[in-house]
């Protein structure tokens, strides 16, 4: 089956067509995607452009409706929708689902938030004037997403951004155009108005770049590498086109000498390896002091032994296979270098054969790592992480700061005094205390610091901060 673009309300064919392939089994194709020209791009943008000043100004209770009958269908058809997500992008079904569940939830808490965007009124310093502060959404917003979360990530921008009354055009990543174009689909049916959503799949070098340098794009939400971010902050900043970038971690996870030895292999496991570690926040640096060190090591490396790694469809899978051949030649080439640095592998590194020809790697633990070696430094964006020995939490503290990363961080202990110390003091956007550093709620703010994370937090009402821009009026009596 073809699966074409959405522009201005109808289905278009594009200039390609690219099949989706299933990572865990290479000899299944999801069907045909139809990836977007530069000029039909501009006609999408053009499409958004002629929609926005009808739907900004419409009706909230109306906005409110559809946004909760996305969110309905999406929860209605999770399992169908979860089932699918997993085909093309790895993740054990289980998560596939979850993740489409958490992509209901957000359309219907934004279904909320339309109803409960405020405003304030205050006195003027003259007499006879009062002033008004209003919210109004921005205009045409360019969504640029990854495909690590498909469905997920595409929903806390895409749900805001109607929220609040702007037009949409959506470029999800190259490799799970299946996810997005459901997605589309449920948003193209539940009544919003030709132009004001469009998808627009395609190639970052001729879609995203269209998007990155139009003057027609009043705002850019980008999720992906640090690399493309900063080339689209370049872009963005020569039409001062309001950005919002999430360009991954190198995240920490902190074990003291006082953690629960359970609950810190618990936590490391999740962290680092879940979702075959294809998280911007997965913690791939493992920081451990040196009183629970061996102990640490040796009970992880026994939890791995347990894992099942296997087809994302098959129940008991615990991690599917990596993304692509090419995701997997980048994990391969930092198990080597790790070897070749004087890391000692624990466990795991190699390539897997399963039933069907797909992307399988046993999740790989070193120890015996220091801070500067590779695998401490960059992201991998994959099922490899390094042990790192320390003295004490004030050197623990430190490693795990000393990173252009700031996403998030995590810390196992059972001290008040080290988790609070480490909550105010670990240069991360979010902090996890004895529980994983990947995994957020759909109604609270997420985003880093330092090099992962600018402008605007998304999610929750803090998503208003990037979809709405500020007024202020002044009105005399007279």
């Amino acid at each position: 089956m073809i699966y074409n673009n959405l522009i201005a309300g109808e289905w278009s064919s594009g200039g390609e067509l690219i099949q989706n392939i299933n990572p865990s089994n290479t000899d299944d194709v999801l069907g045909d995607y139809s990836f977007a020209t530069a000029e039909q791009t501009h006609t999408a943008i053009a499409a958004a452009r002629l929609a926005f000043p009808t739907w900004s100004r419409s009706n909230i209770q109306s906005r409110a409706e559809i946004l909760d009958r996305i969110g309905n269908e999406i929860l209605a058809r999770s399992k169908e929708l979860g089932q699918l997500l997993s085909r093309e992008e790895g993740k054990p079904l289980a998560e596939g689902i979850g993740e489409t569940v958490r992509a209901g939830n957000i359309f219907k808490f934004f279904a909320g938030e339309v109803l409960r965007t405020g405003g304030e009124i205050m006195p003027s310093v003259r007499p006879d004037i009062s002033v008004e502060i209003t919210r109004e959404a921005v205009g045409v917003v360019a969504l640029i997403t990854p495909w690590n979360f498909p469905i997920a990530i595409p929903a806390w921008k895409i749900a805001p951004a109607l929220a609040y009354g702007n037009c949409v055009v959506f470029k999800p990543a190259e490799l799970v155009p299946g996810s997005a174009w459901m997605l589309a689909d449920i948003i193209h049916r539940s009544g919003v108005p030709a132009g004001v959503f469009n998808l627009v799949m395609g190639r970052g070098d001729v879609v995203g770049e269209v998007l990155a340098t139009s003057a027609d794009i009043d705002a850019i939400s980008f999720t992906g590498s640090q690399g493309v971010g900063r080339r689209l902050a370049q872009h963005a900043m020569v039409n001062m086109t309001k950005v919002q970038l999430e360009m991954g971690g190198k995240n920490p996870q902190v074990i003291l000498d006082d953690a629960d030895l359970e609950t810190a292999v618990n936590v490391a496991l999740q962290s680092a390896f879940f979702s075959t570690g294809q998280r911007c926040t997965a913690a791939s640096r493992l920081i451990v002091t040196e009183g629970i060190h061996d102990r640490f090591v040796t009970a992880l490396g026994q939890r791995m032994e347990a894992l099942r790694i296997d087809d994302a469809l098959l129940a008991g899978t615990d991690i599917g296979p990596v993304v692509d051949q090419r995701q997997l030649s980048k994990n391969l080439e930092y198990i080597a270098s790790s070897h070749a640095e004087g890391a000692r592998l624990i466990f795991g590194g190699e390539t897997l054969l399963r039933t069907h020809h797909g992307f399988y790697l046993a999740p790989a633990l070193f120890a015996d790592t220091t801070p500067d070696m590779r695998l401490n430094r960059e992201e991998i964006f994959g099922p490899v992480a390094g042990v790192i020995r320390v003295k004490d939490y004030d050197e623990a503290l430190a490693v795990a700061n000393d990173t252009p990363f700031g996403l998030t961080a995590g810390i196992a202990t059972t001290s008040l005094k080290y988790a609070s110390d480490f909550r105010r003091n670990a240069q991360a956007g979010m902090v996890m205390v004895n529980v994983p550093t990947a995994g957020v709620d759909y109604h609270v703010p997420f985003g880093g610091r330092k090099d992962s994370s600018y402008g605007a937090r998304e999610q929750g009402r803090y998503a208003a901060e990037f979809y709405t821009a500020v007024k202020t009026a002044y009105i005399s009596s007279h």
